[in-house]
């Protein structure tokens, strides 16, 4: 992927600053719900169209199943901003991302970590949908 294909270059940018501001003021140590509350503030001072705890409904053959899953943010109503206070990123925190990407037809989610020192996230790309847009 060259550096004109990186998806949703500005927005993401936007995010990822919002992100460390965030984590700049509060450092690490509080609840995920307080990131969230912050994250809120910042989005809304910007100017930044979202939504928080986004519900998203999981189909099956041809039924909706009775769970459903619950996106933190959703931002432009094209990224998934997922929110941890975890010691480290794991396989279920990528898995939880690309299953909100398959669910809700976004491409691009955005998982943030902000119980360490410094701010800790990853870019999560659907690449089925990537490679399939760009044919």
């Amino acid at each position: 992927m060259t550096n004109e294909d990186y998806l949703y270059k500005e927005e993401s940018y936007s995010i990822i600053g919002i992100l460390f501001e965030v984590h700049k003021q509060l450092g690490k140590g509080f609840s995920e719900i307080v990131y969230k509350d912050a994250i809120e503030y910042e989005l809304n001072n910007r100017n930044i169209l979202f939504e928080r705890e986004k519900e998203f409904a999981v189909k099956y053959k041809d039924i909706v199943l009775k769970h459903k899953f619950y996106a933190d943010f959703v931002i432009d109503d094209k990224i998934i901003l997922e929110v941890k206070t975890v010691e480290c990123f794991n396989a279920s925190h990528y898995n939880q991302c690309l299953n909100y990407l398959k669910i809700s037809g976004h491409q691009l989610a955005i998982l943030a970590n902000f119980n360490l020192i410094s701010l800790e996230y990853k870019r999560i790309i659907d690449t089925k949908k990537q490679f399939a847009n760009l044919r």
